[in-house]
């Protein structure tokens, strides 16, 4: 599978946590970025990209899906675990929240968004 998986060290206390959710060679690359919640049961993605390279950072309870070169594969990320994901163009991808409580998600892409030309082309992984 050609999306690399990332465990991200996070640094938690009594007030929450942080992480970094790019490496500083990747912040020049980026073009759109927006963060994501999601409720429990919900799912999101569900397309791919014809050009992009997407990051997409998640914390906590969700399961990951991608089509690579018409391979499925699944990622189950732990309630609290953050993952990084970086997905070149042309793979699908979709995230289902699987917890009880809303997760968080980071998404970075290459290209930036145009809501007249969008970089994206609908694959559903997940029925919603």
């Amino acid at each position: 599978m050609r999306v690399k998986i990332e465990y991200l060290n996070v640094q938690g206390d009594e007030r929450g946590c942080v992480f970094e959710p790019l490496e500083p060679e990747a912040l020049p690359l980026q073009r759109n970025a927006h963060l994501v919640l999601t409720q429990p049961g919900c799912v999101r993605g569900n397309h791919y990209h014809k050009q992009g390279t997407e990051v997409i950072v998640v914390h906590g309870s969700t399961l990951a899906r991608f089509r690579d070169r018409q391979v499925l594969h699944e990622i189950t990320v732990g309630e609290n675990q953050t993952v990084r994901f970086v997905i070149p163009s042309e793979v699908s991808h979709a995230f289902k929240n699987t917890g009880s409580s809303t997760t968080v998600m980071i998404a970075f892409n290459t290209v930036a968004h145009d809501k007249k030309k969008p970089d994206v082309v609908q694959d559903i992984l997940i029925e919603r």
